[in-house]
């Protein structure tokens, strides 16, 4: 690596540590803060592409840490959708305007936390509903690096918490990221700068684990309320324009 480039590595690895981390305690939510750090540090182009990589070791080892709660039903009609439309995004990405669609996203997610607030106890999706969901963020995952928040309401509603939920969502994920690689590397988006970001998975694997620790001491009330937060803030970022 480039000597020149180590205090950039630095920076990024302290943010992947943390943001890791919250993804381990609230089931997503770290490439959503991420993804602004990493456009800063390298331009949005790469920045997309960058953290899908940072993300795939990330989703497996939070997989991986609960995989005995793991619902494979409701991650298999997730894939369903998730693939064929991440492949898809993945191939726009280089010319896909991507603000109104951040914007769009972010008052979606501030809608779902007051509907949720509304109606405390929403119906239970059926399993198959996840195919759509996972079409969903498969498409806007590709195009903007991360939409974990547009998943949460559902998983929630399906009343998966804690370690059901985290691990449920992180293996979902893990197949729309994997998807995603393939269509960037058909797209010349996975340059030599992209795959700077794989240096940072030992910050994030260590984030993760942390995070395991410490979400299996809080409830699922005070759970429930971290990841409506977490919706809030992501929906304030994508408003923004982050």
């Amino acid at each position: 690596m480039i000597l020149h480039e180590l205090p950039t590595l630095a920076v990024a690895s302290v943010a992947a540590f943390g943001l890791a981390l919250l993804s381990a305690v609230a089931g997503f939510g770290g490439g959503v803060l991420l993804l602004p750090v990493f456009t800063a540090l390298f331009g949005l182009r790469v920045a997309v592409p960058m953290l899908t990589l940072t993300q795939v070791s990330s989703n497996a080892f939070r997989g991986w840490l609960n995989r005995r709660e793991l619902r494979w039903r409701l991650i298999g009609w997730f894939a369903l959708g998730a693939v064929p439309l991440a492949v898809a995004g993945g191939l726009l990405l280089a010319h896909a305007p991507l603000g109104p669609l951040k914007r769009l996203l972010g008052v979606f997610l501030i809608g779902v936390v007051v509907w949720r607030r509304r109606n405390p106890q929403p119906r239970k999706p059926a399993d198959h509903t996840f195919a759509a969901v996972g079409a969903a963020s498969g498409l806007g995952s590709a195009l903007l690096g991360s939409v974990g928040p547009l998943t949460a309401p559902f998983f929630l509603a399906y009343g998966l918490t804690r370690a059901a939920y985290i691990g449920t969502e992180a293996v979902s994920a893990l197949t729309m990221h994997l998807s995603k690689i393939a269509a960037y590397g058909t797209g010349d988006l996975i340059t030599s700068r992209v795959l700077f970001g794989a240096a940072l998975t030992p910050a994030t694997l260590t984030g993760a684990w942390v995070g395991k620790k410490i979400v299996g001491r809080i409830s699922d009330r005070v759970f429930v309320v971290l990841v409506e937060a977490g919706l809030v803030a992501a929906g304030v970022l994508f408003l923004l324009g982050f």
